[in-house]
């Protein structure tokens, strides 16, 4: 071999090295977070457009993605206006728009009910229609929604690492890293898989829903909710932000807050028996692997946030 062949052989493997680097560096960890994806003028959600509005024979007005910011006229948009019928005199739910006598703080949160989105001001038009923040949706109302404007909810999500028999963390094949686990239910409303959480009650603190959601969707008993007590005093925020839910019209929208919960070493809520109760129908420990899992709304990207901050498999 000639000494400028051994040369070039050089050079190429430190080029093999510094890309292989580079590599390392750019995935996942250098992957866009949700809150920087999810703005308005940016993001454009996909579940709440050119459907039939569920639980209803409502066909949603037809939006292209083009057309989705409210930023670009539409001049033939003419979505139709629903919400349904048992939303009317619930307690948790706001009255008929527009009202005389209802005088909602957009914008603000007055204590009991919180009209703030976590993206800033919206926009109000005709003095009482909150627009959502995203765009169009291809219907106004509320749906199936009780508040107009922000809807907002928490989501826990309660992880662990998968292990083997003999206790130990388990590593994916393809990629060599710990497999991390989810506790995550399955909604009786279109049975798809989903992160237990819920609406956050007038007046309560997030990370009081966070607990009671969890207690009541995935263990199913209340008056042992001290064993958890503990480990919900310990998340880590992940996303406070838009949902794209299939419920969402142009007035009406759900927002979330996030945290993640995990029981590193699986001896706390990890060996906890998981019951489905409240809304919904099942409920287990599923592999938060990004080729396989398919979740409710956004969902899959808000846990996605979870895998890269633990650097784990996806």
């Amino acid at each position: 071999m000639t000494n400028r062949n051994a040369a070039v052989i050089v050079l190429f493997v430190l080029y093999l090295g510094l890309l292989s680097n580079v590599r390392s560096e750019q995935s996942p960890d250098s992957d866009k977070m949700m809150t920087s994806l999810v703005k308005p003028g940016i993001f454009r959600h996909v579940m709440c457009r050119n459907e039939l509005y569920p639980r209803s024979n409502i066909a949603r007005y037809p939006v292209p993605d083009e057309f989705v910011f409210w930023s670009v006229p539409f001049a033939d948009y003419s979505p139709p206006s629903y919400t349904a019928p048992h939303i009317g005199g619930q307690i948790w739910a706001d009255p008929p728009l527009p009202s005389e006598t209802f005088n909602p703080q957009w914008n603000h949160n007055n204590g009991q009910v919180n009209r703030q989105s976590f993206h800033g001001n919206y926009e109000v038009v005709g003095g009482c229609f909150p627009l959502n923040p995203m765009g169009r949706t291809g219907i106004r109302g509320r749906g199936l929604l009780g508040r107009w404007g922000p809807n907002h909810a928490a989501d826990p999500i309660v992880t662990r690492w998968k292990r083997d028999e003999k206790d130990e963390k388990m590593q994916h094949p393809k990629t060599g890293k710990n497999i991390l686990q989810m506790v995550a239910i399955q909604r009786s409303d279109n049975k798809l898989w989903a992160i237990p959480g819920g609406m956050v009650d007038p007046g309560e603190n997030v990370s009081v829903t966070l607990k009671r959601e969890f207690t009541e969707e995935a263990l199913n008993f209340t008056d042992k909710s001290n064993m958890v007590e503990k480990f919900f005093q310990n998340g880590v925020h992940v996303y406070s932000g838009y949902v794209d839910d299939f419920r969402n019209t142009d007035n009406a929208w759900m927002e979330t807050s996030a945290l993640n919960f995990h029981d590193e070493d699986g001896t706390d809520v990890g060996r906890l028996e998981l019951m489905a109760g409240d809304d919904a129908t099942n409920v287990r420990w599923t592999d938060l692997d990004g080729q396989q899992l398919k979740l409710h709304a956004n969902h899959a990207d808000i846990v996605k946030d979870v895998v890269i901050k633990r650097n784990a498999h996806w």
